[in-house]
């Protein structure tokens, strides 16, 4: 009843607290970095292959190995030293950015750098997850993610605009280090605020207690809607955006840049403006937006009609917040942490699917009308899971049974 009675808190009260300030910086100077880096190496693809396809995969392709962090160890993320866990994911992030900052390191090598990177990032994002839901009480939780929400579209924003400004002057490996840089500030940060937290639930992390936690996770229904509405839409979404640099390189920056404000203006909307029950009869409203615009790719209009379209689409991914929060409420606290890390990882993986999927068709189609072909295939899955969905919300099965 307490998530009816207390009112959500304000941003400011949230970044008072000395831990979730904490981690809240940690992830803003992750989330810069990644996108530095992201930026640097589908740059650097770009110029080296010419391959939309390839472009494509190097923006999103770490996001293929957070299947693999979500599938083996996410159970860490419950882990009885969390603190510790997520200064050493750090720590491999900075080690895999440095690595990035060599010359002559040959394109296989990056893109097993991202994989690298893509694993041991999914598994920090459970942890991350983890610690905020026991730092932040269960009615402010929706306004912490929010706020991080909010901070990763306008780290993007500036992080793609930095980055196409100082592509000018640096060269790829000269970024890297910029974004590696970011990440050794973000570890400092981590170790220096957060605290070990020392009463938590004994679990073996593991790949036995991972696949436990997993197989109960989806074989609840409304789970399963919940996760396909988080995953599918979205990834392919993002999958219309891979193709920015290919339909329009000279002003994808700008489409970047405009998406990435509006998920920034969506998430504070929906995190600040609305109640829990107006989260929740937003989100299938929302996930349309998140599609429909992109349709007008097939028509080709000028770029300030896309950037409109693009900026008003990126406002949808605020659907993300009602339906994290249905899901967590459907999570007992002793996997939230892991349970929050498969919704993540499953998330990221679906972007590097979606952009996969649209670099790949991209290679013998018109760019343009393969982003309006997957917003139609996005808008389908909407419609067709909705029932599902709604029968999720209205709290079907909602018992915590046969979690291990």
């Amino acid at each position: 009843m307490s998530t009816h009675i207390c009112p959500p808190p304000r941003y400011r009260a949230l970044l008072r607290d000395r831990e979730f300030a904490g981690l809240y910086l940690g992830f803003t100077l992750s989330v810069a970095a990644s996108t530095l880096s992201g930026y640097a190496l589908g740059s650097l693809v770009g110029d080296r292959t010419g391959s939309p396809f390839l472009t494509a995969v190097s923006l999103y392709g770490a996001t293929f190995a957070t299947v693999l962090g979500a599938l083996t160890l996410m159970s860490v993320a419950d882990g009885t030293r969390p603190r510790r866990i997520l200064i050493c994911l750090h720590g491999v992030s900075l080690a895999a950015l440095a690595a990035q900052t060599a010359p002559g390191l040959p394109l296989p090598a990056r893109f097993a750098l991202l994989l690298v990177l893509g694993f041991f990032q999914s598994l920090a994002t459970g942890t991350r997850m983890g610690l905020v839901a026991e730092i932040t009480p269960p009615h402010a939780y929706v306004t912490a993610r929010s706020l991080m929400n909010i901070t990763a579209g306008g780290t993007a924003v500036l992080g793609f605009a930095v980055g196409a400004l100082l592509l000018r002057h640096l060269t790829p490996y000269q970024l890297f280090t910029v974004a590696a840089a970011l990440t050794a500030v973000g570890l400092c940060v981590v170790a220096t605020t957060v605290r070990e937290r020392t009463v938590r639930l004994t679990r073996r992390p593991g790949l036995r207690a991972t696949w436990a936690a997993n197989r109960t996770l989806f074989s609840h229904p409304g789970r399963r809607a919940l996760l396909l509405n988080l995953w599918v839409p979205n990834g392919l979404i993002v999958g219309c955006e891979a193709l920015f640099l290919s339909y329009t390189p000279a002003h994808a920056g700008i489409l970047l840049a405009a998406a990435s404000a509006g998920m920034l203006l969506g998430d504070l909307a929906v995190g600040r403006l609305l109640t829990a029950v107006q989260r929740g009869r937003s989100a299938f409203a929302l996930r349309l937006l998140l599609a429909a615009p992109f349709l007008l790719f097939a028509v080709h209009p000028p770029l300030p009609v896309l950037t409109v379209a693009v900026f008003a689409a990126g406002a949808g991914f605020a659907a993300t917040l009602p339906l994290q929060e249905q899901l967590l409420a459907l999570t007992p606290d002793a996997v939230r942490g892991q349970v929050q890390g498969v919704e993540s990882a499953g998330r990221l993986t679906w972007q590097g699917l979606g952009a996969a999927l649209a670099g790949g068709l991209a290679q013998y189609g018109d760019p343009g009308f393969v982003v309006a072909a997957l917003a139609v295939t996005s808008l389908t899955v909407t419609l067709a899971s909705r029932r599902a969905v709604a029968r999720a919300r209205a709290g079907e099965g909602r018992s915590d049974g046969g979690w291990a």
